[in-house]
């Protein structure tokens, strides 16, 4: 499977079936995590992780608290496009691929320093 980095004119493509996207929350810093699948020709949300609690990020009724973070199953339909917003005045997003964390902007070389960033599946 490829899955596609877009911002703009700048794209990259990594081979993978798999990632977590994850962020540190601006206001409450705590880090959220979601594990995405490629399946198809989109994306599959499989499990979201928050590390605590704050105003407007209570976890869901069904979450489990395991290790340092409440897990979930979100209820979302397989999505073609995940839109993010690069921002200087936030950090920054995280792409993890088979355990390895980077930062997602790092990914695309030139970016600017606002940008919307899109992620999807570009397999053929």
């Amino acid at each position: 499977m490829a899955l596609c980095l877009v911002a703009g004119a700048i794209a990259a493509t990594l081979a993978v079936d798999a990632f977590t996207l994850a962020w540190t929350h601006s206001i409450e810093k705590i880090r959220w995590e979601e594990d995405w699948r490629v399946a198809g020709r989109a994306l599959v949300l499989q499990q979201a992780r928050v590390r605590g609690t704050g105003a407007g990020m209570e976890p869901p009724p069904d979450a489990v608290f395991e290790n340092g973070a409440w897990r979930y199953r979100p209820r979302l339909p397989p999505q073609e496009t995940i839109r993010l917003t690069h921002s200087p005045h936030t950090a920054g997003y995280e792409l993890c691929v088979a355990g390895r964390c980077g930062p997602l902007a790092e990914r695309l070389p030139g970016i600017d320093n606002t940008a919307v960033i899109e992620i999807r599946n570009c397999s053929p």
